[in-house]
């Protein structure tokens, strides 16, 4: 009965992704969906790339999150666009959630959306929600174990963000064995090695989504 349940529940749940990818593409808007454990930095990666990209395009933001608009306040900070869903224990965001947001959201005036999952490393992987792109977002702290331990997650992404580099001098990790790890499970993996407090490396982050961006306005 329990894997049949979970069946359903993914079924459907595609069903309803499909319908917002229609919804996406119809309108051109270019929606990623970013997903870490909690801390590693999702929200002020997002707060980064707005800050530099919102002269270019135009940017709104989903927050997820189980409790509290901690998150989505830092980002209203930057002046776009943001809803918060709260999922009340959920440990992820699914399609129906973010159809949920639709009447509070302007497609035609938007070109990049992007969704903050909620912080875990194993259910935001499962679930589809119509977008493009799924970005997975690793710390350098958490450890270079991660890619075997949650292989879902980086074979699932179409990029990866290695973040807190400045702190690699106090920590036991290896960005290497993080890059060869994740290149196994999945080979055309866009590897970026970021501070994205310090802004270091976020320049190639930034091309890729730039590029992104284009393909899905053409």
């Amino acid at each position: 009965m329990k894997v049949s349940l979970v069946t359903n529940i993914l079924q459907v749940n595609e069903r309803i992704a499909g319908q917002n990818k229609r919804l996406f593409d119809e309108k051109g808007v270019l929606v990623i969906n970013i997903m870490s454990a909690p801390g590693a930095g999702k929200t002020t990666l997002i707060e980064q790339t707005i800050r530099v990209l919102k002269n270019e395009y135009r940017i709104a933001v989903i927050e997820g999150d189980i409790q509290s608009t901690y998150d989505a306040d830092k980002i209203a900070a930057t002046g776009v666009p943001v809803i918060q869903i709260n999922t009340g224990g959920a440990c992820h965001l699914d399609g129906n959630m973010i159809s949920q947001t639709f009447d509070k959201l302007d497609f035609d005036a938007m070109d990049l959306l992007i969704i903050e999952n909620v912080g875990n490393l194993v259910c935001p992987a499962e679930f589809n929600m119509g977008e493009d792109f799924k970005v997975m977002l690793l710390s350098v702290p958490e450890g270079d174990d991660k890619p075997l331990k949650y292989p879902l997650m980086f074979h699932e992404s179409s990029a990866l963000l290695i973040n807190k580099i400045d702190l690699l001098p106090y920590v036991d990790c290896s960005t290497e064995k993080i890059r060869n790890e994740s290149l196994k499970i999945n080979p055309d993996l866009a590897i970026f090695e970021i501070s994205a407090k310090r802004g270091d490396g976020l320049n190639g982050w930034l091309d890729w989504l730039r590029l992104k961006l284009k393909e899905k306005q053409r």
